[in-house]
């Protein structure tokens, strides 16, 4: 399971990330709230402190909760009520108080992880629209049985909008899901990278603009 440590404090992390790979987790750490903004997509589950050297932890987790239902759980020194019942409401799925029993942090990991698995179901490996085919997992990009070669920016975004596909997305989740955080991203940004999109498709009425709102790819099927 690929596990990403939200955690500044390198004491703390250096213990939960030899705990994790002892049982056969794939962890990985960043130390700012910017940095998980940009990686939690690549993970399973976060682990995120609240007391972070760049934002509050409760910050990040809901600009995260805007873009993702990545199982978190927050583990914090922060143990007050108030605390406590934010992060919930925020969309944490679990909220441990440090220090915390190893093996009750890695059965707590396991449920989140289960529940989460329950309620989305299998993530579609494949989204076709007409004849254009996108492997979500490989990141590749089949046009008329020909692959299409797309820069990573690109196929972020393709993906983003693939993954709700029939489903009008905001311009602000565009750029909250590919740049990390809507106010990293340049607008302008997504623009360009949704004309060089149009460009290398060839499929002009698979994208839309949503004029004021944001884009809509069309709806035909997914595979599992």
């Amino acid at each position: 399971m690929r596990v990403l440590l939200v955690e500044d404090d390198d004491g703390v992390a250096d213990a939960l990330v030899e705990a994790l790979e002892d049982n056969d987790h794939r962890p990985g750490r960043v130390t700012r709230g910017a940095d998980a903004l940009l990686a939690h997509r690549d993970f399973d589950v976060l682990l995120l402190d609240l007391g972070l050297p760049d934002a509050d932890g409760l910050d990040v987790l809901r600009k995260i909760r805007r873009v993702s239902s990545v199982p978190v759980l927050v583990l914090t020194a922060r143990g007050d009520e108030r605390s406590i019942v934010r992060g919930l409401r925020l969309g944490a799925d679990d909220y441990l108080v440090k220090p915390v029993r190893l093996g009750e942090l890695l059965a707590r990991i396991e449920a989140v992880v289960r529940r989460s698995a329950a309620l989305t179901g299998p993530r579609e490996r494949t989204v076709r629209v007409g004849d254009v085919e996108i492997d979500l997992e490989g990141r590749r990009v089949v046009v008329g049985g020909a692959e299409v070669a797309l820069t990573n920016r690109e196929f972020d975004v393709l993906a983003a909008l693939a993954r709700r596909a029939g489903t009008a997305v905001s311009r602000q989740q565009l750029m909250d899901e590919v740049w990390g955080d809507a106010y990293l991203a340049v607008s302008r940004s997504l623009d360009v990278h949704v004309a060089g999109l149009r460009a290398k498709l060839g499929r002009p009425g698979s994208l839309t603009t949503i004029r004021g709102f944001g884009y809509r790819l069309a709806a035909d099927e997914r595979e599992g």
